[in-house]
């Protein structure tokens, strides 16, 4: 996951299916203020991660794109503001790249940190958890029920049919991203994974065991979750893959906004090294 131009994706992407990489994500707002004063959370000193100039592209137009000229790696966005968009426009998008990659969208969402993201849109950042809420389950009928009916405080339509379905139905990935409590427990409750930003073995236990307590208290224990975390390029290596793993995490994203374009082919050389190394020894035991 990296800011990239659609060129430089599409070519990393396809380098990145060869190495064996199980996804690629791309990064998704809407706009980008000229003045932020809202505190990014993974950031010391709570400063905006990349210049407000930074291209921004359609995450689902872009992975589009990879999936035209890919066939297995899975394509996610990390993280989508999911309360910034109507459902009905995140359903039809999410649902199109799922038909166009044969079902291998992942919705990456996120509540949204930039206030000043929302009053450009026009809608009340303070009500972005309810609307939320209110969402994914408009996301899942609408991709799996014949009718989709929305009577809520926020999301309100009349019975509608939604055609074509995407080929993962209702069972398409909803990932939520964050680490707060209230985050782990949205997910938790509403989605199909956990996405976690610069995790160690440490505190991906930490958050898996506190997954897992949320998932039991929400009765859904047995229901399939993947945990997903995010690290650095520069801290691939095949003993923190495994220690990783050891401690919860079902899947590693290597990311970083701030990494120049030219160093990522080096990191996925080396990423295709450390896969090698690990299916090596999957066999070997």
């Amino acid at each position: 996951m990296a800011v990239v131009e659609p060129d430089s994706l599409v070519d990393f992407a396809r380098r990145a299916e060869t190495a064996g990489c199980d996804s690629v994500w791309v990064p998704e707002h809407l706009i980008w203020p000229a003045t932020i004063t809202s505190p990014y959370p993974y950031k010391d000193g709570g400063g905006p991660p990349v210049p407000s100039s930074v291209n921004l592209y359609d995450p689902w137009a872009l992975l589009s794109a990879v999936a035209a000229v890919t066939t297995t790696i899975r394509l996610g966005t990390c993280v989508y503001v999911l309360p910034l968009r109507d459902p009905l426009v995140t359903a039809r998008a999410v649902a199109t790249l799922d038909v166009l990659s044969n079902g291998r969208a992942i919705l990456g969402a996120g509540l949204g940190w930039m206030k000043e993201e929302f009053d450009a849109a026009g809608i009340d950042f303070r009500t972005r958890a309810s609307r939320s809420d209110e969402i994914v389950p408009v996301l899942r009928s609408l991709w799996s029920q014949e009718l989709t009916r929305a009577s809520g405080r926020h999301i309100n339509f009349e019975p509608l049919y939604f055609y074509p379905k995407p080929p993962q139905g209702a069972s398409l990935p909803i990932v939520f991203g964050g680490d707060s409590e209230p985050a782990l427990r949205r997910a938790a409750r509403l989605g199909d994974g956990w996405l976690g930003t610069w995790c160690t073995p440490t505190s991906t236990r930490a958050y898996v065991t506190r997954l897992e307590e949320l998932l039991t208290e929400y009765g859904r224990a047995d229901e399939p979750f993947e945990v997903t975390v995010m690290i650095k390029p520069r801290e691939v290596s095949v003993d923190l893959i495994e220690e990783l793993h050891a401690a919860g995490a079902d899947r590693i994203c290597i990311g970083s906004p701030t990494v120049p374009l030219a160093v990522w082919p080096e990191i996925l050389d080396n990423l295709a090294v450390v896969l090698a190394k690990l299916r090596g020894d999957s066999a070997a035991r």
